[in-house]
């Protein structure tokens, strides 16, 4: 399917973005330069900009068009079904530790298809509320092809247009399907230093995989979350027949 010409523009304005010629706080080009350099009109051009506010790459100001965000958001992990974007559900977040390569757990090699022993890649983040207090711990493990095939994601910063962008860019491969697996356990030790509770503690735990259009897998995130922050809510039609 073709690419359109607003999608086409976002992608242009987060590669750029991607490549630091505009950073944190910096304004993009007007509405008006992206009509004039891509011929378009202005609900074109405005309309590559709302996706870019929906990935939470961007915000708006009265006046002066949209500037890069100075504090990238991140959602826990899960819930990323169609119709859904970036900022849905986001928070402010933190990076912990360094990415490294590392043996995952055996639920997550499982997750991801991968031999006993083999390496994936390592990162973690904690989402924060509005108090600045961890909301949720998330390890995201990346299997070692797509790992090799992304050099960004062994650098410790964020990255600004969030790490599936950035995979699909580099790889051409993108999310197509993916599966939440939620249990409820206690945190581990190092959980309950990152969340800042004490143990015991019941955490809700989400195990999100997500695959390419091939059926490979991109990405495992394990998101811990205490239960009293945890909340989930389904909205759905109801089967009126009984």
């Amino acid at each position: 399917m073709p690419t359109l010409k607003y999608e086409q523009i976002a992608e242009s304005l987060r590669r750029r973005v991607a490549d630091g010629e505009f950073g944190p706080g910096a304004l993009l080009p007007s509405s008006r330069d992206l009509c004039e350099q891509w011929g378009v009109s202005r609900a074109t051009a405005m309309k590559a900009m709302d996706v870019l506010k929906d990935d939470g790459l961007v915000i708006p100001h009265q006046g002066r068009g949209f500037s890069v965000v100075e504090t990238p958001v991140a959602r826990p992990a899960g819930n990323r079904g169609a119709g859904t974007s970036r900022i849905q559900g986001s928070m402010p977040f933190k990076r912990i530790g360094t990415p490294e390569m590392l043996i995952p757990p055996s639920h997550i090699a499982d997750a991801l298809g991968l031999e006993p022993g083999v390496k994936g890649l390592h990162r973690a983040r904690l989402t924060l509320v509005d108090d600045n207090q961890p909301h949720s711990y998330t390890t995201a493990w990346f299997p070692p092809d797509v790992a090799e095939a992304c050099p960004r994601l062994h650098q410790g910063g964020p990255i600004a247009e969030g790490t599936t962008h950035y995979v699909r860019r580099t790889t051409g491969r993108s999310p197509v399907q993916g599966v939440d697996v939620t249990s409820v356990r206690l945190a581990t030790s190092g959980e309950a230093e990152h969340l800042q509770v004490k143990r015991p503690c019941a955490v809700a735990v989400v195990l999100h995989t997500a695959f390419d259009q091939d059926g490979n897998p991109l990405v495992c995130e394990e998101g811990v979350t205490p239960s009293g922050l945890w909340e989930r809510t389904d909205n759905y039609v109801m089967n009126q027949r009984g």
